[in-house]
């Protein structure tokens, strides 16, 4: 889907960072899940979802025990962008809920609010990593990093 705004170098600010970071990690603290933000210029596919899945591979998303890691994948110079859920998660929702999820980040972009919008799929999509893969304290192990990943 295409992504109605124009680039910028520092796409977010440093606080609008903190909060992504801090929404992935509240919404891990739900889950045995994964989740994580891929931001780059360009995407070097027609469809995103094929970078999206690209990205997720280099990243080591697909390794998670649980099969339950989600990257929310942006490529701003090009306007693209995707939510991509390993096998597991998808599984559990459905094509239809990865679509709704990019419909709400599309509604936000339009009114300028992106750290808004990933924040509110961060936690959508937590809520239903939470429901189909809840959190257990003598288990859990955070697998993958929570930071933002800025790629070219």
């Amino acid at each position: 889907m295409k992504i109605p705004f124009f680039s910028r170098k520092d796409f977010f600010s440093e606080e609008e960072k903190k909060q992504i970071v801090g929404a992935i990690g509240t919404a891990e603290q739900q889950t045995s899940g994964e989740i994580r933000v891929y931001v780059e210029s360009r995407c070097r596919f027609v469809d995103p979802i094929d970078r999206a899945a690209e990205v997720f591979a280099l990243l080591k998303m697909d390794k998670t025990a649980g099969h339950n890691a989600v990257l929310i994948y942006l490529a701003v110079k090009d306007r693209q962008l995707a939510v991509f859920g390993d096998q597991g998660i998808h599984d559990k929702v459905g094509e239809i809920f990865w679509q709704k999820e990019v419909l709400h980040m599309l509604s936000h972009f339009q009114k300028d609010h992106y750290a808004d919008a990933i924040v509110q799929v961060i936690m959508d999509i937590g809520q239903a990593l939470k429901q189909h893969f809840p959190y257990d304290r003598q288990t859990d192990v955070n697998e993958l990093p929570d930071d933002i990943v800025f790629g070219r």
